[in-house]
């Protein structure tokens, strides 16, 4: 990391799966004009390479050659992958399921790592994701750990997949999304936790609103 890179604030938002991280750091960006990183996006988008590649998604260093290959570009919603808006298909559950799975190896997290940090420039930037704070920018002056109760992060999800005219099972989210917290706690390379001097965030009973005021009100005392 540069220099000029060092001065540029960083607020980092981690939390497990549907506990509302992409949602507010984009609120909280737009609030302050800053860029924002969705770091999940990238690891679902290296999940999608793999399907759509038809590479074995055991060989962790097949999957991390595919990463570090991605063509990406953020534009406003659209995220798309060499030149195609893939935006709505990253979304799906056996992408996110996969995506988690892959994460877990040490190969891919050091081949996105560089490319995670190079998203910090000026005026700032909100990461989110689940080792931002740990991992990616342990020096951000403000780290956000985010959490819900698992039962109202499945009826999130749900919600958002049927908006987006995707089928969605209640009961079988809740399963996935279990499985899928007990891995990213549990895996070897930077495991879901809240880094030491992070601001724990309970979501359940906030409205985004409220959530985003809460983020933006630590952010003011951290300039102080």
């Amino acid at each position: 990391m540069s220099a000029l890179q060092a001065g540029v604030p960083v607020i980092t938002i981690d939390g497990p799966t549907a506990s509302g991280k992409g949602t507010i750091a984009h609120r909280v960006a737009q609030a302050l004009g800053w860029l924002v990183l969705d770091s999940g996006a990238l690891y679902r988008l290296t999940a999608l390479a793999v399907q759509q590649q038809g590479v074995d998604p055991n060989d962790q260093e097949a999957v991390a050659r595919a990463a570090s290959q991605l063509d990406v570009a953020f534009q406003g919603d659209q995220v798309l992958l060499s030149g195609h808006d893939v935006a709505g298909l990253i979304r799906q559950e056996s992408v996110g399921n996969l995506a988690s799975k892959v994460a877990a190896y040490a190969p891919l997290r050091q081949a996105l790592l560089e490319r995670q940090r190079a998203f910090r420039k000026a005026p700032g930037l909100v990461a989110d994701g689940r080792d931002m704070g740990t991992v990616v920018f342990p020096d951000a002056p403000l780290k956000i750990f985010l959490v819900a109760d698992v039962n109202a992060r499945a009826e999130r999800r749900c919600k958002q997949l049927k908006e987006k005219g995707f089928s969605a099972n209640l009961s079988g989210l809740l399963e996935d999304m279990r499985a899928r917290d007990e891995r990213d706690r549990n895996r070897a390379n930077a495991p879901l936790v809240a880094a030491h001097d992070a601001k724990t965030v309970d979501s359940s009973n906030l409205s985004i609103d409220e959530t985003v005021k809460l983020v933006l009100d630590f952010w003011s005392g951290a300039c102080k």
